[in-house]
């Protein structure tokens, strides 16, 4: 039962944009699927669902398939989430959609980049240490390329 739950989640999400665990558990009501709102989290969780932001600026949940990994899935939230990038100096400031940063911010720290001394993250900014100015260009070219 569970499998073939997950797979009808899978189904849903991908012609619907589903919002919240709560829109997702009445979906798979309607589809004879008796769920609480603690399973739907549960089978979220288990699928890896993310949440990606669409046009509109509301979020859905997204699946992120194996072949696609943590750097595809950072360059969707990057993507999905930065409206702007600029700097001073050896500080990089990455603004994002309202609630998007720390997820943006995950991404960035996810890179590996030797560069990077650290980041801080709030709602919409992040700042980005970089070790001087010269790097932070480099690295700010890179990051808008990610953009598009």
């Amino acid at each position: 039962m569970k499998i073939k739950r997950q797979s009808k989640i899978l189904e849903i999400i991908s012609e619907n944009e589903i919002c919240t665990q709560e829109a997702l558990a009445e979906k798979l009501n309607e589809e004879g699927y008796i769920v609480t709102q603690a399973t739907v989290s549960r089978d979220i969780k288990e699928l890896k669902l993310i949440k990606l932001t669409t046009k509109s600026g509301k979020q859905k949940y997204a699946a992120v398939t194996e072949e696609e990994g943590a750097g595809e899935r950072f360059r969707r939230v990057f993507k999905d989430g930065v409206t702007s990038i600029d700097f001073a100096r050896n500080i990089i400031v990455i603004k994002t959609l309202t609630g998007m940063a720390m997820a943006v911010a995950a991404g960035l720290d996810s890179m590996e980049n030797n560069e990077i001394i650290g980041t801080i993250a709030g709602d919409d900014t992040i700042f980005c240490v970089v070790k001087n100015e010269e790097k932070a260009v480099k690295l700010i070219e890179k990051l808008k390329a990610a953009l598009i």
